[in-house]
This record gives C-alpha cells, structure tokens and sequence, in this order.
C-alpha cells in the first residue's frame, strides 16, 4: 500500500496545524476535566510502538460481589439483585436482536497481559444474567498466549478491566457463541497483531481488538495482522473524539466501531442514542492520511479511509455492568462495576456479527454502507465527538443523517445489516 500525497497531508494536517495553538491550549484543561470526573482511562498513554486499550470506568459506581444472586424467570436477573448499567436484555431490547443464534461461531478477544481470574469472572456474570455457561471444561472458552498454546502465559499487563469487558460484552451480544481470548506478551503492536494471526488460525469466526494507537508512517506495513479474509476483524475507533484515527480501526479490511451513548425513552424504540461525548471521553473519529480510500466509502470531504462504520453503546455514563476482580493498577475494587468506552462498542458490534453468523460478509465494512443495510440501523443523528480539534460542523465529527465519523452508518437494528 503507498503513501498517499500531499494533498491529503494537507486535508487532514492542515487543520491542525493552523489551529496548533487551540490544540495545545485544550490538552491541559481535558486532561484535568478526567482528573476531575468520574471517569478514568484503563490504559494510560501508549509508548512508541505500542498500543492502549480503550476501556474507561466509572469511579463512582461500584457494588461486590452478590453472593447468593440467582437469575430470575426467562433467564433474566431478577431486578431486585441487578447489578447498576445496562445488561444483556437492555443491550438485545435496545438493538432489537434475537436471544438465539452465533453457536456455530467464535469469538476472539486479543489483549495485552494475562487476566488470571479471566474465565472465574465471565462465570459470575454469564450465571447473573441467566446466560448459559461457557467454560474450558465444556469447550465454550478457552484461553491461550499469542502462539496459540495454553502455557505459558504472559504476565498480568493491567489490562484486566478490559479483558473483562471483552468477555461480558461479547457474552451480552451472543450468549451461544464460543469465545477465544488470546493474551499478547506485552502491547506492542507487534505482539498484538500476531495475536490476531494466531487467533484466525485457531478457527476464529470474528476478531475484536478494543485497543489502538494514532495512524503513522508505520501503518501500512501492520495491515497484514488484520487483513483474513473470511473473518469478521472489529477494532474500537478510540476515545479521543475527532483527530488523527487510530490503527487497526483504520484499515479497510476492519469494522471500525464508533459510540455512542444510549438512554430508555418514552418514545417508538424505546431507548435513544446519540453521539457519545461525555466528560472524560468521545467516539473516536478521523480521515486517514496512511490508508486509502475504500471504493465503498463515499463520503465527499475525506480523501482518506474515514472511521467509524457502525457504532454501539460506549459512553461510561450509559454504559454497562461489568464483573471483574482482576483489578491490577485501577482505582478500583473487584465485582460490579460500570465501564464503557469504544472497548465496549467493539465486542458488542463483534457478538453482533457472530449472532447472524455471516463473518464471510466483511472482508471489509462494505456491506454497511450498502442502501439494503440501512433498515437494519438505527440512523443515530444528535450530538458531536469534539474534544479539542473541532471540523467546524462537518460530518466528520457531529453525528447527522445518514453517515458521519462518530457514529458511522448507525447501530444494529435487529440482524438484517449483518
């Protein structure tokens, strides 16, 4: 893949540079309004070469572990017991989706670092909300390192918010499917990318990486890892709000999932989205100036591959309830807790894809933006993912009709997009 030219350079760049000043201006107040909200990064700032996940959690909200919780009638938590956020019959009624499906599919997760109490934690949530069980011992779960085997695995990275995430996000989504988490040695990219190889190797109907780090010169030459025809690969568009996009959402053989924030209401669906920007965070967006435009992206102000495509719930504020106790590095205690984030967005969007059971469908995101698609999501229109660097109105970063950088083409309406 070549470098495109300058005049992308300057499509994307220029912005940025001219308003420098702005920019650096509005680093420090963002970074103290985190310090101050109820939100906090899972994963700090990546070093070169290296990639973050996405998770973000609520500081404010936690209750442990509900000893004795049994789940209530038609496999639901009883509400009484229910942990705070959204579970899984919020995300299925919110998207409309079925309760059966995806049993012929996996799943896999690729993280940074072991999560020792990985497969303990899913039982507690998957046995809260009446999901069937998904264990080594009865062949639904399995973990490995990055060559594929069960030993050794790697140290503990801090990543254990989001591994947890992963797992309960694509359990909410596709309580039937299979799941695969594949533990990378450290962050790099390097490691991480093998990750994804060894995880379609080992039989992976659909790939979520909730993790990322801004495109650069290096980007092309990473496509490889996630170009496997065949198998659905979904990445998280990031939290940063609208700027330079972050790899591997960026590539066209992936599914880059944007966020939105997600509310019951008292109107025809039930629920309301819009674009996610809450203190502390924002859908990743952005017009790549590495990555070539896709023939099926059409959008008219970006020369450039442009993310999201699709998007799903990943504003910590809506977001949902996630059991964890491998709490490593996080100002947080072990059990419930709500965690959101693109980290969300993409393991949701990856459980979708495996519940209709067509992974064969994205060698790209092509058939999202396909005019068959568009009954099949919800077009989410209303707010914006300004942070710092603002595109002055444009699609790019507020969410409007029909497709824009936050939200993509919308979120699952049912199956029939997917």
């Amino acid at each position: 893949m070549s470098r495109i030219g300058n005049h992308r350079l300057l499509a994307v760049l220029g912005a940025a540079v001219l308003a420098a000043g702005a920019i650096t201006a509005a680093v420090a107040p963002a970074d103290a309004a985190t310090a101050r909200s109820n939100v906090k990064d899972v994963c700090g700032a990546a070093k070169p070469g290296f990639d973050r996940c996405f998770a973000q959690i609520r500081t404010d909200v936690h209750e442990p572990a509900h000893i004795g919780r049994v789940a209530g009638a038609a496999g639901k938590a009883a509400a009484a017991a229910a942990p705070a956020g959204f579970g899984p019959a919020d995300l299925h009624a919110a998207y409309d989706l079925p309760s059966a499906g995806g049993a012929n599919q996996t799943v896999a997760i690729v993280d940074a670092g072991d999560d020792p109490a990985a497969e303990a934690d899913l039982a507690v949530y998957r046995s809260t909300y009446g999901l069937p069980a998904c264990t080594t011992a009865n062949g639904c779960f399995s973990k490995v390192n990055q060559r594929g085997a069960a030993t050794p695995l790697p140290t503990d990275a801090g990543w254990g918010v989001e591994i947890s995430l992963d797992l309960d996000m694509v359990s909410a989504a596709c309580p039937q499917c299979k799941i695969l988490l594949v533990e990378a040695d450290t962050a790099q990219g390097s490691d991480l990318g093998a990750s994804v190889d060894t995880a379609v190797k080992l039989g992976a109907t659909e790939v979520t990486n909730s993790y990322g780090g801004t495109e650069s010169s290096a980007t092309p030459g990473d496509a490889v890892h996630y170009t496997h025809p065949g198998v659905a690969i979904v990445a998280s568009s990031g939290d940063g709000g609208y700027g330079i996009p972050n790899e591997p959402a960026v590539y066209s053989s992936v599914v880059a999932v944007g966020g939105t924030s997600l509310a019951k209401a008292a109107n025809a669906r039930g629920w309301t989205e819009s674009a996610w920007n809450s203190d502390g965070g924002a859908a990743g967006s952005g017009c790549s100036a590495w990555v070539d435009k896709p023939a099926w992206q059409t959008d008219a102000n970006c020369p450039g591959r442009m993310i999201a495509d699709v998007s799903a719930d990943a504003d910590p504020q809506t977001g949902p309830a996630v059991y964890v106790t491998d709490t490593l590095g996080q100002p947080l205690q072990p059990g419930w807790n709500i965690i959101g984030g693109t980290s969300a967005s993409s393991p949701f969007i990856a459980g979708v894809i495996a519940l209709a059971g067509n992974p064969g469908k994205y060698a790209d995101a092509s058939s999202f933006y396909a005019p068959a698609a568009r009954a099949g999501l919800n077009d989410v229109v209303g707010g914006n993912n300004v942070t710092g660097l603002d595109c002055g109105g444009d699609y790019q970063c507020n969410a409007v009709v029909g497709y824009d950088g936050p939200t993509g083409m919308g979120s699952p309406n049912g199956l029939s997009a997917f």
